[in-house]
């Protein structure tokens, strides 16, 4: 760093000619101090500076770092948000490929019913069981001819009755039911009843798997070996609800 001359008059005197060269190198001197003074502001400044940059160096490395940190975490979570995207349009493609499920048709059923008593007009004559009821239905219908239950659509279907025998006479009587399709008996389809005795009565009831087309007709039949056989419906009497003389249900399974 500079240092300020400081020189008297008398000193100045004795290696100058005159006042006014004295004067002229006073003023010299006063430059050269000058310029040392700035000097020395310049360098102070430079340290001030070297000083300030070197305690923020430190912070300034962590800004990069962090910086870098977050520049890492900003890729690693596109990254993640690509491999999801990826995924999900793999599923999506997956969808797009499979099979279309085909809509499921409702199941076709229905019950069926009859309240009146239905008796042979002859002995061992077939007769159709007919019902004057419809309890609930979809695809499955009783026709124009009551004892005639139809189906709308093609399948296998179960074919479910109950029947309230009785004999009103005295002796032994047999009763047939068998299944009909299209006017046409069903082979191996009769089971029999023995009804014994006066008020001799029983409950038929058995079922049915049977392969049927759209449009194909149902009907359950009988046969009696007495005309004393009848196929008996009860009016409601407290606290037991009515008996029908048949109750019939007809449900696609397949």
């Amino acid at each position: 760093m500079a240092t300020n001359l400081r020189l008297t008059r008398d000193q100045l005197a004795s290696f100058l000619p005159d006042h006014e060269a004295i004067r002229k190198f006073e003023k010299l001197l006063s430059i050269v101090d000058a310029l040392s003074s700035q000097e020395t502001d310049v360098v102070i400044a430079a340290e001030n500076a070297m000083a300030a940059a070197s305690a923020n160096a430190g912070a300034i490395a962590q800004v990069a770092q962090d910086a870098a940190i977050n520049a890492s975490e900003a890729d690693r979570k596109a990254t993640e948000a690509l491999d999801s995207l990826y995924k999900s349009l793999g599923l999506l493609d997956m969808v797009a490929l499979a099979p279309p499920v085909p809509e499921r048709t409702p199941t076709r059923y229905g019950a069926f019913y009859d309240t009146t008593t239905q008796t042979p007009a002859a002995i061992n004559t077939a007769y159709a069981i007919t019902l004057n009821t419809t309890d609930v239905s979809l695809g499955v219908y009783r026709g124009a001819t009551t004892s005639q239950v139809f189906v709308t659509e093609a399948g296998v279907y179960s074919i479910a009755f109950s029947a309230q025998l009785d004999n009103t006479s005295g002796g032994s009587h047999l009763i047939y039911i068998w299944l009909r399709v299209n006017g046409a008996d069903v082979a191996n389809s009769a089971s029999q009843v023995r009804l014994k005795g006066t008020d001799g009565e029983l409950v038929a009831a058995w079922s049915f798997m049977q392969t049927l087309k759209a449009g194909d007709y149902i009907q359950i039949m009988y046969s009696a070996t007495d005309t004393s056989v009848q196929i008996l419906a009860q009016a409601a009497a407290a606290p037991v609800p009515g008996i029908p003389s048949i109750i019939l249900t007809v449900a696609q399974i397949k």
